[in-house]
């Protein structure tokens, strides 16, 4: 564990940090589709994410979904953080968007090392910073961004995530994801495809060129 550690997280913090890590952290690996968390449970530990990558949701009272931002390698969730350090139940839903590996620190920890190491510290600082900016550029999209514009912009960060040009999923997930109709999904998709952009097969999209 200690060597998938330091290649992640060692230019972020020190060696004495690494090591209680390794010492009270659990290593965990998780597949694609794996629900982590949901909403409405108590948060007991924090992931530092390895490898792979985490999609976070939210969900209106309607039980509809929208994709707020990704986890990837050497990040955290800071709204986990969040319900940590509060005590509160999440008000997110975090699932596996590739098969993942990840440690799991607990809750208990996160204020010792606050004060005990600057580099958490400043990591803490930083994950919550990138957070909101991806909250924010969440918001503007949904706020000045037509769908078809959305849902470009969503299928380039899919392959960016997975990195593949292959996306393996339904125009309801995709729906879900955007918080907008099955139907207006697999219309633009097919909008996408007559312009030679995608091409489109049963739950898998290729992308060809946006």
């Amino acid at each position: 564990m200690i060597n998938d550690l330091k290649k992640s997280y060692g230019h972020l913090f020190e060696d004495a940090l690494l090591d209680e890590i390794v010492e009270v952290g659990t290593y965990k690996e998780i597949p694609e589709g794996f629900k982590m968390m949901e909403i409405g449970e108590y948060v007991k530990s924090m992931p530092l994410l390895i490898s792979g990558a985490i999609k976070v949701l939210r969900e209106d009272s309607e039980g509809d979904e929208l994709l707020l931002y990704y986890l990837e390698r050497g990040e955290t969730c800071s709204l986990t953080m969040t319900c940590c350090l509060g005590q509160k139940k999440s008000e997110i839903r975090a699932i596996a968007e590739t098969d993942a590996t990840l440690i799991m620190i607990p809750v208990a920890k996160m204020e010792e090392w606050t004060a005990k190491y600057k580099s958490w510290r400043n990591f803490v600082f930083e994950s919550y910073h990138n957070r909101i900016n991806e909250l924010l550029t969440t918001l503007d999209s949904i706020a000045f961004y037509q769908m078809d514009e959305r849902l470009v912009k969503y299928l380039k960060e899919k392959v960016r995530v997975n990195d593949s040009n292959i996306i393996k999923s339904t125009h309801q997930e995709i729906a879900y994801d955007l918080y907008t109709s099955r139907v207006v999904i697999s219309r633009l998709l097919k909008k996408l495809e007559q312009l030679g952009k995608i091409e489109l097969n049963r739950n898998v999209i290729k992308i060809i060129s946006l």
